[in-house]
């Protein structure tokens, strides 16, 4: 069943659709064939400026949960043979100081609306009874609605398609990677251990996501990896962590 056959979604689906078409028809006399390209970008830049309050939140929940690493390892010694005492003690330390173990993981989850719709987009053939122009744009000779699994399993894959499409996946992959190395988080050891596990699995799944979203997707998850890297280093200055 396609969700977005449902009146609300439908709805929805046709608005991003004719939004991103007047974008790239805005956008045509700077970028050309790549104006739709271009458009997901200038989206996706819109997007994390507006989740630049969470990213700040982010920052400070890492801060707070490094300062209360031995106030937990303390709760660990004493609670460690009741379990049921020790989540129940955490938790409402985490409540008091007003973050969450799992705070880490927002800026990707609210983003998760949006790479969704943009699949959606460059999915459907037909939009509000139409033929979906933006199917009819591409990106150095691939088309945004193509991808890479797609296109090997439909046997229409090309050497533009694997160039284009590899080269997001090995930037994700690579920035995911050094996002691990320099942001690495001190060591909790009362935290539970799929927080860090989530969050470190979720860096590295964007890649294989990219996979098998169009390509206009895939622009989107580049840009917000990319985004997200550099702000993080940015904000890890402003809240640094505790030694």
């Amino acid at each position: 069943m396609d969700l977005f056959a449902l009146p609300p979604l439908a709805l929805l689906l046709d608005l991003t659709t004719r939004a991103m078409l007047a974008l790239t028809a805005a956008l045509d006399p700077v970028a050309g064939t790549a104006a739709a390209a271009l458009a997901v970008v200038v989206v996706t830049l819109a997007v994390r400026l507006l989740l630049i309050p969470v990213g700040v939140s982010q920052a400070r929940a890492e801060q707070t949960r490094a300062r209360l690493a031995p106030r937990l390892r303390t709760l660990r010694e004493r609670w460690g043979k009741n379990p049921e005492r020790l989540q129940r003690e955490t938790l409402q330390l985490y409540r008091d100081e007003g973050t969450s173990p799992a705070a880490g993981c927002l800026p990707m989850l609210a983003q998760a609306p949006i790479v969704g719709l943009l699949y959606a987009v460059f999915l459907h053939p037909n939009v509000g009874g139409q033929s979906n122009a933006l199917l009819s744009h591409d990106l150095l000779g691939v088309p945004l609605g193509r991808s890479l699994i797609g296109a090997l399993g439909s046997g229409t894959v090309d050497a533009a398609t694997l160039a284009l499409i590899g080269a997001l996946v090995v930037v994700i992959a690579g920035v995911a990677e050094l996002t691990r190395r320099l942001m690495r988080p001190p060591v909790d050891p009362s935290a539970p251990a799929w927080t860090t596990g989530m969050v470190g699995a979720l860096q590295f799944t964007t890649a294989v996501v990219a996979l098998f979203v169009p390509l206009a997707a895939g622009l989107y998850l580049t840009v917000t990896t990319v985004w997200t890297l550099v702000q993080r280093v940015l904000l890890r200055r402003r809240y640094p962590l505790p030694s």
